[in-house]
């Protein structure tokens, strides 16, 4: 149990399938804000904690699909330097 704590991602894939996941539910709450943002009876306070809740998860959003970049390349140079010592 320890040792899966210190190592939540045994593997790129499952990193980048994390990172997957975070992106959609991301894009899900942002839709509900949205949704929220338009209801016209809310207080302008909580309109105002809204809008700054929606512009935290866009630099998230930013942020995962930075992440999933850069999974995407470390599993392609993996993938590149296994094939090299393969053809050794």
């Amino acid at each position: 149990m320890q040792t899966q704590m210190m190592m939540p991602f045994q593997t790129l894939e499952s990193a980048q399938e994390f990172i997957h996941l975070l992106q959609r539910e991301t894009e899900m709450a942002q839709r509900e804000i949205e949704s929220l943002i338009e209801e016209t009876d809310q207080p302008p306070r909580r309109i105002e904690a809204l809008r700054l809740a929606l512009y935290k998860l866009s630099q998230l959003r930013t942020q995962m699909e930075a992440s999933g970049r850069l999974l995407k390349d470390l599993r392609s140079l993996r993938d590149l330097m296994l094939r090299e010592s393969a053809s050794r």
